[in-house]
């Protein structure tokens, strides 16, 4: 089992920024991908980053490219998110995932464990 606490939600004003932190613990030796994912009420979950626990790919939907940034810190295990230029759209709850297979790292069905998620609300 792998235990994700989350951490660094808040509200902040539109054009600000935040950093999500993901501290993973438990078998994460086993992890091969770590992804944020987000859900505003009454929308489907949405996948923003995700970085494989070894190399630096990282990847991006459209939406959030050049304003998200993900990073990790192995000897911490721990996940970043790091949220620049926010907008009222960005508003949600934010999850952090982690997963052991090499399946598509956009996919939220292909990360078995979760965290509680960290409220992120952008005032416009």
């Amino acid at each position: 089992q792998v235990q994700l606490v989350e951490s660094g939600g808040g509200l902040v004003q539109a054009g600000g920024s935040l950093r999500l932190s993901c501290a993973a613990s438990g078998r994460t030796f086993s992890v091969y991908k770590m992804g944020w994912f987000r859900q505003a009420p009454g929308k489907e979950r949405e996948f923003v980053a995700a970085i494989r626990w070894t190399g630096s790919s990282t990847y991006y939907p459209d939406s959030v490219k050049g304003r998200f940034t993900i990073s990790r810190e192995n000897a911490k295990n721990t996940v970043y998110l790091q949220v620049n230029s926010l907008k009222s759209e960005d508003t949600a709850v934010y999850y952090c995932a982690a997963g052991t297979r090499g399946t598509d790292l956009r996919v939220g069905v292909s990360y078995e464990y979760w965290g509680q998620g960290t409220q992120v609300t952008v005032s416009s």
